[in-house]
């Protein structure tokens, strides 16, 4: 196969690396997700809530029998209610491993006995793990505990909070949003130094933040964008419910919001300027994370961010390949992975090129332009009609 690509760009498939495949014995339901990703160049996904049939489902995409990005799968989450004793968290971890899955996703509300556990046996049977930090926990332990990937920055703004350990969970809010005040910036380089020397990566989902948080755009200016109707409308109501009301928590200020956002822009800049890995995630589907467009939004945050569109594309491609140790992923030579993405104008000039797709190769599956809007126009009108 030949493909013209005058005066086009090639760039390796982007990956998706915090992804939610649904969680649910029907296959149907994730094949459109699994499309829905690789219409928008995304040829790796990593699932952060695993379900038995995820290891179907990536055997299926291996086989060629079932189109989709390369899957990597948790099993079921580790939280505070899954995990109800110490002993339950490492039968849990043993299971896993046993059943296939690749990595395991940790939740929030795991006391530190119970995180001791999962750690342990998860050292013992050689499986990684990743996620969320529970607050219990905190971040310099998970550091310590050697997370493969720490995601939304989880715990990163608690640290920087002197006399957090005083505070709860809940007065804190979601990843630390309502302390942006309170935040000690000189802590930042020793957290970064922790990571660095560690190996953590960080998967930021700052798309979540800013889009989910943040006051830039209400509720029913998101609701209104054109990627929603791909996105099943009860869905999109409940997204648009959940803002409004965070919105309406008392503790809640547009400034302050602006502000933690700020903070964890500056922390993703660090990350990047020091050497700490960062992997490309926004959490799709998630609130106003429609899976494969909004990986295109966190490259945008990254950019905000501070990062050259050069260095927003490696999160998505050649980072990641470092971090699965394959270093055929998110590359371009011959013997590599054919996964890449012809795009029709230059995302080293803008990064809002990447979402100018004149093509996805997927493997040995060429995705033409006019295949994704044929595929994409499917999807939309059976969301409509539900």
């Amino acid at each position: 196969m030949v493909i013209e690509g005058i005066g086009k760009y090639l760039v390796p498939g982007l990956a998706e690396m915090h992804a939610h495949i649904p969680p649910i014995d029907d296959l149907e339901p994730m094949k459109e997700v699994l499309l829905l990703f690789a219409a928008n160049g995304v040829t790796t996904i990593r699932g952060m809530l695993g379900h038995p049939r995820h290891l179907e489902l990536r055997t299926k995409i291996q086989s060629g029998e079932i189109l989709g990005p390369r899957f990597i799968t948790s099993g079921p989450s580790f939280s505070g209610n899954s995990v109800p004793t110490i002993e339950a968290g490492a039968e849990m971890v043993r299971q896993q491993k046993k059943a296939g899955y690749d990595f395991l996703k940790l939740h929030p509300g795991l006391t530190k006995e119970k995180f001791a556990a999962i750690e342990k046996t998860a050292k013992e049977v050689n499986i990684p793990f990743a996620g969320h930090v529970s607050f219990d926990v905190g971040v310099w332990r998970a550091i310590d505990a050697g997370y493969a990937t720490i995601d939304h920055m989880d715990g990163m703004v608690e640290s920087l909070v002197p006399g957090i350990e005083n505070t709860t969970e809940q007065e804190n809010g979601l990843f630390g949003m309502f302390l942006a005040e309170r935040v000690d910036t000189t802590r930042i380089p020793k957290l970064i130094t922790a990571l660095r020397d560690h190996n953590i990566w960080i998967v930021p989902t700052q798309s979540l933040a800013e889009r989910w948080f943040g006051p830039a755009k209400d509720a029913d200016a998101l609701a209104s964008e054109p990627e929603m109707k791909y996105m099943d409308q009860k869905t999109v109501a409940n997204w648009v419910n959940t803002k409004k009301n965070l919105v309406k928590n008392a503790k809640y200020s547009s400034t302050s919001i602006n502000n933690f956002i700020a903070l964890r822009k500056k922390l993703i800049y660090e990350c990047n300027k020091n050497a700490v890995g960062l992997l490309l995630g926004s959490d799709a589907p998630q609130i106003f994370d429609v899976p494969g467009f909004s990986v295109h939004h966190e490259l945008k945050y990254m950019a905000d961010a501070g990062l050259t569109p050069y260095q927003a594309l490696r999160s998505g491609t050649v980072n990641v390949g470092k971090f699965l140790n394959n270093p055929a992923i998110g590359i371009i030579k011959v013997g590599a992975v054919a996964d890449l993405v012809l795009l029709n104008g230059n995302p080293l000039t803008s990064i809002n090129e990447t979402k100018n797709i004149a093509g996805v190769m997927l493997g040995n599956r060429w995705l033409s332009k006019e295949w994704i809007e044929k595929e994409l126009k499917k999807l939309e009108k059976k969301r409509v009609e539900n």
